[in-house]
């Protein structure tokens, strides 16, 4: 059992699709920081997957981390060590960088 499961898009859209895609956007790279991150941090109980389209493209990249079901939209290593340091391990939600229902 996890603490946190945490699920980054980094689907990948063809270049004539309409919608913009999180792979296009670093979600890739950014979620195999955050993956390294929580391992040298020693964090076992944190699952960090990759998931593919989560339908906020516009916005990504885009995580969401259960068992709140809070989403973020983050763009550099800075959010994701914020998000680690805030939300994983002090529990606090990272509000600007929270994404609104």
């Amino acid at each position: 059992m996890y603490d946190y499961h945490i699920f980054c898009c980094v689907n990948e859209r063809p270049e004539s699709a309409i919608r913009e895609c999180c792979k296009n956007k670093n979600s890739l790279i950014l979620r195999n920081y955050m993956k390294k991150k929580i391992s040298e941090l020693g964090l076992k109980s944190i699952r960090v997957n990759q998931s593919g389209c989560l339908d906020r493209c516009e916005l990504g990249p885009i995580m969401v981390i259960y068992p709140e079901g809070i989403w973020y939209s983050y763009k550099t290593a800075e959010d994701v060590d914020e998000i680690i340091s805030e939300h994983i391990i002090k529990g606090k939600i990272v509000k600007r960088l929270v994404v609104k229902n």
